[in-house]
């Protein structure tokens, strides 16, 4: 009887020790790695007459992977800085009629203050006066209209060189621009296709660090905080055993959600649980959608 009871203490204390293990064995929150997809689109329509992307290509930021046929907009550039050259010369000439005139008025001005230097000593008629003045503010109206003319013709000449660098702007927006260093991750478009303003080209996204977004319930929310270092595990090719990885808390949802049905937590399926995010640097291990677990690094 006293070997039975020894047997069974024996048998309970090992269930509880592989209990105990088992619980310092389960994950904190599970979830899925992923990273910010951007799409990049087409700012032009036209000929897609270059297009070096590929799925899997290394790109750089600013990096110039395309090109929208710009013959058409080249012409019409040339066209409108034609006119505007047009434009230029006869502001030229307009300017030359205005030195004439403004030695004209110079001329009458001196033969104003002669005549009326005359006139006061009584050596000029009131009609010579009379005629020396209406030339004068003759010559000056004359002057007041051609500046205008100028101005009229320097406008239109600023509208035109609007319209060039309008044109020039579609131009740029021709090229198109890789917007972050990253990974291609699929294309849309292939070379010599038509494409329109706003048509997708394809998608890329930094995977050099990712984001494994987790959930976790109310209980387990006071246990994290944004900062905390966490050890991520994800799933070897046996898919017995984990390899670990570190990472960080970037971000914790400020208030509840329903648990999404793809999610597991601790608590299996809780109603209401909080999204957090936990960045890792990707030692090139880590796929979008790849599934993760977090533990909570103890000391």
């Amino acid at each position: 009887m006293k070997n039975a009871q020894i047997l069974f203490i024996v048998v309970m204390l090992s269930v509880m020790t592989i209990s105990c293990s088992e619980n310092n064995n389960q994950a904190d929150a599970f979830g899925n790695f992923e990273a910010t997809e951007i799409l990049v689109s087409a700012m032009a329509n036209g000929q897609l007459v270059r297009f070096d992307v590929s799925s899997g290509d290394m790109l750089d930021l600013d990096q110039v992977v395309g090109l929208v046929d710009t013959i058409e907009l080249s012409l019409r550039v040339l066209q409108i800085e034609a006119q505007q050259q047009a434009v230029l010369a006869r502001l030229e000439s307009i300017k030359a009629q205005k030195e004439v005139q403004q030695q004209q008025l110079n001329n009458v001005r001196k033969d104003y203050d002669r005549i009326m230097k005359m006139y006061a000593e009584g050596a000029a008629t009131a009609r010579q006066k009379d005629d020396v003045e209406g030339l004068l503010a003759l010559t000056g109206k004359q002057i007041a209209a051609t500046e205008a003319q100028m101005g009229s013709i320097q406008g239109e000449a600023r509208a035109l060189g609007q319209q060039v660098a309008q044109i020039k702007e579609s131009i740029g927006k021709c090229s198109v621009t890789n917007p972050v260093k990253g990974t291609v991750l699929t294309t849309y478009a292939n070379k010599g296709e038509v494409v329109s303003f706003g048509k997708a080209l394809y998608k890329i996204a930094d995977l050099s660090t990712m984001e494994l977004k987790v959930y976790i319930s109310g209980r387990q929310l006071s246990g994290f905080r944004i900062g905390q270092a966490v050890e991520i595990h994800i799933d070897q090719t046996n898919n017995t055993e984990y390899q670990p990885l570190e990472g960080v808390i970037s971000w914790i949802a400020q208030s509840a959600e329903f648990t999404p049905k793809t999610i597991q937590t601790k608590e299996e399926r809780v109603d209401l649980v909080y999204a957090m995010k936990v960045r890792v640097v990707n030692d090139g291990r880590l796929k979008i959608g790849m599934p993760g677990e977090i533990r909570i690094i103890t000391n």
